[in-house]
């Protein structure tokens, strides 16, 4: 059958494996509860009567707020059959961005996972006029469950099943299907409009670069009301295949031993723990089997993309089995490869994932671009390159503007930001050209490289331009660095705010007698500072003189999205953190005084404004 909407994949996948008994699965009561694809088809379609006897049409917005679970997809097929637009919102916002996004979006119905986000929004929800009720995926005493809409629409079956068939039929692949507020780094949320063609001719041009068949299993963990993780939701199912959603982030590493899955989609922060926590056992093992560990590490650290030697091969062969088959059994030992995106991978990640045996593919994207721009992929030889998001894809027209900006052009470029016409112009050129905001470069014109946000390069007194995010980025190889953000605009030199590795570094401290209180305390000892000065020292002598590192402060304080310095997506809020170290960065640069404080704090919260799209 032709797939052209969203709801088409489930047509689809119940019509080409109509046996599947795995299609969705999650945990619960500690045993996996896996829904057939009949069944799953089968609670998407009395979601959509459910919504039809509740007087829902064409065009409503109903939000969910929720973890990953089987019954987002019920929710979110029932939806679209009936041409209602989903508008799915993480759950780790503010009470202040929650209710931004349920008034603005106009949603007259939310669902929310457990107990907790229902104690949290039910009176948020009073006080948004268009919000009609609130219900529960989980079963919470006094609180309305989703189950009674499936219901309702279970017992009018007979009434609307006609109906969904036709205004199914009657939905355009240009109309909306979802309203996704990018998580933003600073400054209003965009409601970023999205038609079923946009996701699915994504889905369409993304699936054939990766060899995903339907006796595959996978785990699902990062959040599906993010449009990466939700659009290769759809290509799971527009290949048949068998999703797992994690119980929680803390479970992945069970949950990937005990699936044994083929593939998953993570962001590069998560892989570099796995490999901080994998180098740190090396570090404990003694005699010939350290040595044999630092030996194999050493030598996945120079696997080229491009081929190599048969006697790097032959040294390999043997690494593999004495030392990556464990990394290849501590992720299930069934992994054909990895995808990520979201952030830029560290060369190093990728040299020594894949000369273990378990290739790492990067991608870019943007939620306005549906999302995947660019992706690395082995199909074909001569599609990888280390430090780059891979050649475009196949539907999409990508071309580097005089300023370096990265432009595109093509059938996932969002339909505009919802009720901002403005900000959609902007976005978006008289040429169809979106302006993604990123700086990068077409490597022999084939392999795109992101070198940084075109709104985050600044300019040193001397005129020199830095790109932090490249320095930040070598600054997180090291095994001592959690976080970084690099700093300098408008001054002499270039400094930076460094986030431990505590983890690694309370280790360190073991080791060498270093005794302390608290972090507080630890980052001021001499013999710590010392020693993240060697790193930097280390980096320094890679880059070039206006771009070395001439100062940087510890800070105590670990950077999550909880606690506002990182978004969502893990990506660093820029505004957050000066604010946040407004006094280090006084002390570094010697200003002083309320009108140099507020000088210096305008300029640089200014170059961290306006930062509107987000890579996927």
């Amino acid at each position: 059958m032709q797939v052209t909407r969203t709801f088409d994949i489930l047509d689809a996948f119940l019509q080409k494996w109509p046996d599947k008994p795995d299609a969705l699965a999650s945990k619960q009561a500690g045993e996996w509860r896996k829904y057939s694809i009949s069944e799953y088809a089968e609670m998407a379609r009395n979601f959509s009567c459910g919504l039809l006897s509740m007087g829902f049409k064409k065009g409503d917005k109903i939000a969910t707020i929720s973890n990953n679970r089987p019954e987002w997809n019920f929710a979110d097929m029932g939806m679209s059959a009936i041409g209602a637009v989903h508008v799915p919102i993480y759950p780790t916002i503010s009470d202040e961005e929650f209710k931004y996004i349920l008034g603005h979006s106009d949603a007259r119905m939310l669902i929310v996972s457990d107990k907790a986000l229902y104690s949290r929004l039910n009176p948020i929800a009073d006080s948004i006029p268009k919000l009609e009720k609130v219900y529960t995926f989980n079963e919470v005493e006094d609180a309305p469950n989703y189950i009674e809409i499936t219901e309702l629409g279970r017992k009018n079956s007979d009434k609307y099943k006609d109906e969904v068939d036709k205004i199914k039929a009657g939905i355009d692949p240009g109309d909306m299907v979802s309203i996704i507020y990018t998580s933003g780094t600073t400054g209003v949320s965009k409601g970023v409009m999205l038609s079923h063609n946009n996701i699915v001719s994504n889905v369409k041009t993304v699936d054939p670069r990766f060899n995903i068949t339907s006796d595959f299993r996978v785990l699902s963990f990062l959040p599906l009301c993010h449009i990466y993780e939700r659009m290769v939701n759809y290509i799971y199912q527009y290949k048949g295949v068998s999703i797992y959603y994690a119980e929680s982030m803390a479970t992945i590493a069970d949950n990937l031993k005990e699936l044994q899955v083929n593939l998953f989609v993570t962001v590069p922060r998560l892989l570099e723990r796995v490999y901080d926590k994998i180098i740190g056992k090396g570090k404990d093992l003694k005699g010939i089997k350290k040595s044999l560990f630092f030996w194999a590490v050493s030598l996945g650290l120079k696997y080229k993309d491009n081929g190599n030697s048969w006697w790097y091969n032959f040294r390999l062969k043997i690494a593999r089995k004495l030392i990556f088959s464990k990394w290849q059994q501590a992720l299930g030992g069934k992994i054909e490869f990895i995808m990520t995106g979201g952030a830029a991978l560290q060369v190093r990640l990728a040299r020594i994932f894949w000369a273990a045996g378990i290739p790492v593919l990067e991608g870019y994207g943007l939620t306005e671009t549906s999302p995947v721009l660019a992706v690395n992929y082995f199909e074909e030889p001569g599609n990888v390159r280390f430090g780059t998001v891979g050649p475009p894809v196949d539907n999409t027209e990508i071309k580097i503007a005089e300023d370096g900006e990265i432009l595109a052009r093509g059938p996932g470029i969002m339909l505009g930001y919802y009720k901002d016409p403005e900000q959609t112009a902007q976005a978006i050129d008289d040429d169809g050209w979106f302006h993604t905001g990123d700086i990068g470069v077409l490597e022999d014109n084939k392999f795109l490289r992101i070198t940084d946000r075109k709104k985050e390069i600044f300019k040193t007194s001397s005129g020199k331009y830095i790109a932090p995010q490249v320095i930040e980025n070598k600054l997180k190889e090291s095994l001592f660095i959690d976080q970084a953000m690099v700093v300098g605009e408008n001054e002499k030199f270039v400094s930076a705010i460094v986030v431990p590795n505590f983890e690694f570094l309370h280790n360190w401290c073991s080791i060498h007698k270093v005794n302390y209180r608290d972090n507080a305390e630890l980052i001021k000892i001499p013999q710590v500072v010392a020693r993240y000065q060697r790193e930097i020292n280390e980096l320094n002598g890679k880059l070039g003189v206006t771009e070395q590192i001439k100062r940087f402060r510890l800070v105590h304080e670990e950077w999550t999205p909880a606690s506002g310095e990182l978004s969502p997506t893990l990506k660093l809020r820029r505004n957050i953190v000066y604010n946040k170290y407004a006094h280090i960065l006084q002390d570094i640069y010697g200003h002083s005084g309320t009108k140099d404080e507020a000088e210096l704090l305008e300029r640089m919260k200014k170059k961290a404004g306006g930062n509107s799209v987000n890579k996927k």
